[in-house]
């Protein structure tokens, strides 16, 4: 049975991939109280002290409007937090994994973003996760998980927050001009702990299929039994945002094929399996 250290063991990812592996896996789960990511020491002590196998390092700071205000946390926790905790993932012997953004690229591309691309992040949070990547990958056993999109049953995320508009029968302005790839944190949790034996390298992990935010928040109002047509689309520009994001950030998943993965499902079949699930709790 493998130890896993997971980082960000709280957040909406940590507690999908506790939940999918305690049964197969001795996992330890640690929050914020239980490691700070930024400190050198407390975290080379702590990772020692448990000597994983694994560590699946989701722990990051991810309002993606904030990191633009809290520059200096940004790059503390998304670039320095992962290089410390690649440092001593490497004195413990351990193999890393970073979770990381499609946030990384600029959006400029018309087709599908492939790990080989050369990422340009527009913003704060892409930069800060990029130079995380890079230092994690300075460790010689790590690899880079690129997800988007996420949605889960844990915490705050765009699927939670349409069905709370729904509720109230109000309309919503949902932006039409970025197309990505929305990702049901079930999947890409079972995805990331299939990748543990395989070889390391940059994988791109996000449910089949793409679609505009404002395509998203119409699926999400119609699996949930609202109307549509409550929601109403806006350009980025007309929605006002101080993050700049990438208009364009689909990922192909060919890595994972390579490694005898399949692509995960449809993203429309995965937020009619979380619908389900949400509505009948």
């Amino acid at each position: 049975m493998a130890k896993i250290l997971i980082t960000g063991a709280r957040g909406q990812l940590g507690k999908e991939l506790v939940r999918k592996s305690h049964h197969s896996h001795s996992i330890v789960s640690l929050g914020k109280k239980e490691l700070d990511i930024t400190n050198q020491d407390q975290a080379e002590n702590v990772i020692l002290h448990y000597k994983p196998q694994y560590i699946i390092h989701t722990a990051a700071f991810t309002s993606v409007e904030q990191c633009e205000i809290e520059r200096k946390k940004a790059f503390d926790v998304n670039a320095l937090g992962a290089g410390i905790v690649a440092k001593a993932a490497e004195k413990a012997d351990a193999r890393i994994f970073y979770i990381s953004t499609d946030y990384v690229f600029d959006g400029k591309k018309h087709s599908p973003y492939t790990v080989e691309d050369n990422p340009n992040p527009l913003s704060i949070y892409g930069l800060s996760k990029l130079l995380g990547e890079r230092l994690v990958l300075l460790s010689n056993n790590a690899s880079i998980i690129r997800t988007s999109w996420l949605f889960g049953h844990d915490g705050s995320n765009f699927v939670k927050t349409m069905l709370q508009l729904a509720k109230i029968g109000k309309e919503v302005k949902v932006v039409n001009d970025q197309v990505g790839c929305p990702t049901y944190v079930s999947d890409l949790a079972e995805t990331i702990l299939q990748l543990l034996d395989k070889k390391n390298g940059i994988y791109h992990v996000s449910n089949s299929g793409y679609c505009s935010w404002y395509t998203f928040a119409q699926a999400i109002f119609e699996e949930a039994g609202y109307d549509s047509r409550l929601v109403k689309p806006v350009t980025t520009k007309e929605y006002g945002s101080i993050c700049p994001r990438p208009p364009y950030s689909v990922m192909e998943q060919n890595a994972l094929l390579k490694q005898g993965i399949k692509p995960l499902r449809h993203w429309t079949e995965a937020l009619n399996v979380f619908m389900r699930k949400e509505l009948s709790q």
